[in-house]
């Protein structure tokens, strides 16, 4: 069956598929985790229960009322997506970005089912079902995501005591370790380090991951190597967005990871890259390549590679120089780490902490704390792009201003 092709399902119910949507949507063994997959589902329960009548008021739902079954998809069409979205922008609770954002939860079903058969059209999206929504006020939801202080705190916190255990667990072996032992414990030490130190950049620096990491479609971005960094300036070369290096800060939270980090990795020169990748499939093939190249046979390059318990090692050893990881790559491990932490994250496009949330949220520190004008040298944008992109602090703030003003002028009236 091709997608799009229905499955003549006109009396399965709308709620025998939401198990099967939120599985594909879901994070782990069998679909069962995530905070996408837990945000769905509650929009997707509310949207049946307001299919069959059961709000507590007038509304019956979307079949007849001689009609005595639960909504089916053959109840579908875009006018009931249109009353839906209505019933949305109606209530008077919701934010106009919330509206929004619920919404898309439906129509994201609503696409899968059409995908899956279950609808020969994507209703949803249709114009005409859209039409009561509010307006886009340009804010993007989907790309608005900003850590907090306690979900930045609570991922630093994470990988911070994840580092430590790692790294005191392989230095206090006991000397008559076996050596492949001791090596598996410095690879574990050395990735949990990494990804510390990863969090750390993108949760203080405000760097964009862009210019952190390598991107595969631009050789100019081959990602910040240890020559690049000052940690006692604490300063970083990076390539900006504006096509040319440019120093970034690396406040003092920074530092003490990435001191940690580079003793232990002890590159052999400073052109390693500060996050290479610890792909075992990439570094195999590099290793190989490259002690070929040296003139190596390749009896004697496997019997170099059984001598170490992951390939990362050997490069070191051998100054066989790892790519950086991808900006994709860096999305996958916080995804890990997001999960691993236990992070609540209610947001309609990511269910973890997103590379790009932590230089948001560092704005979003820096505007309430300095102002534009400082916010908008560290962020390496123009004032006018962070008052525009932080409007709502400085809407927040004028509010503060009005009540005091209130308070002054008309004390009685407002008692």
């Amino acid at each position: 069956m091709t997608p799009g092709t229905p499955r003549n399902r006109s009396d399965e119910t709308l709620a025998g598929s939401f198990e099967r949507y939120l599985q594909d949507k879901g994070k782990g063994r069998g679909g069962d985790g995530g905070n996408y997959r837990r945000n769905a589902a509650r929009e997707l329960e509310r949207f049946a229960e307001w299919a069959a009548g059961n709000r507590g008021d007038d509304w019956t739902g979307i079949i007849p009322d001689d009609v005595d079954r639960d909504p089916t998809f053959e109840d579908l069409d875009e006018r009931v997506f249109r009353e839906y979205a209505r019933h949305l922008a109606g209530d008077r609770g919701l934010k106009q970005n919330t509206v929004q954002t619920y919404y898309r939860y439906i129509s994201a079903w609503c696409g899968w089912c059409v995908n899956e058969g279950y609808l020969e059209a994507h209703y949803a999206q249709r114009a005409s079902a859209m039409a009561p929504l509010p307006e886009d006020d340009g804010r993007k939801p989907g790309d608005q995501q900003a850590w907090t202080s306690a979900q930045r705190h609570a991922l630093t916190r994470h990988v911070d005591e994840r580092a430590r255990d790692a790294v005191e667990a392989y230095t206090t072996l006991p000397e008559d370790t076996d050596p492949i032992d001791k090596q598996r414990a410095r690879y574990a030490a050395l990735k949990a380090a990494r990804d510390r130190a990863l969090v750390f950049v993108l949760a203080y620096t405000a760097v964009r991951v862009g210019e952190l990491l390598r991107d595969p479609n631009d050789p100019r971005r081959r990602g910040v190597r240890w020559e690049d960094l000052s940690l006692n300036d604490g300063s970083m070369d990076v390539y900006r967005k504006k096509q040319q290096w440019d120093a970034a800060s690396l406040p003092d939270p920074v530092i003490s990871p990435l001191r940690s980090y580079r003793k232990l990795m002890d590159p052999s020169t400073e052109r390693w890259p500060v996050f290479p990748t610890f792909d075992q499939r990439t570094l195999a093939g590099l290793v190989q390549n490259e002690l070929e190249d040296r003139g190596e046979r390749p009896e004697s390059i496997t019997e170099r590679r059984d001598e170490y318990a992951r390939d990362l090692l050997l490069a070191l050893d051998e100054d066989i120089r790892p790519p950086s990881i991808t900006t994709d790559g860096a999305r996958s491990i916080l995804q890990r780490l997001s999960e691993a932490a236990e992070i609540d994250i209610d947001h309609p496009k990511h269910d973890y902490l997103a590379p790009h949330g932590g230089r948001r949220g560092m704005g979003e520190v820096l505007v309430r704390a300095f102002g534009y004008t400082v916010a908008a040298r560290y962020l390496d944008n123009s004032e006018e792009m962070v008052r525009e992109r932080y409007s709502h602090i400085e809407a927040g703030e004028l509010g503060d201003v009005a009540t005091e003003a209130l308070d002054e002028i008309e004390p009685r009236s407002r008692g």
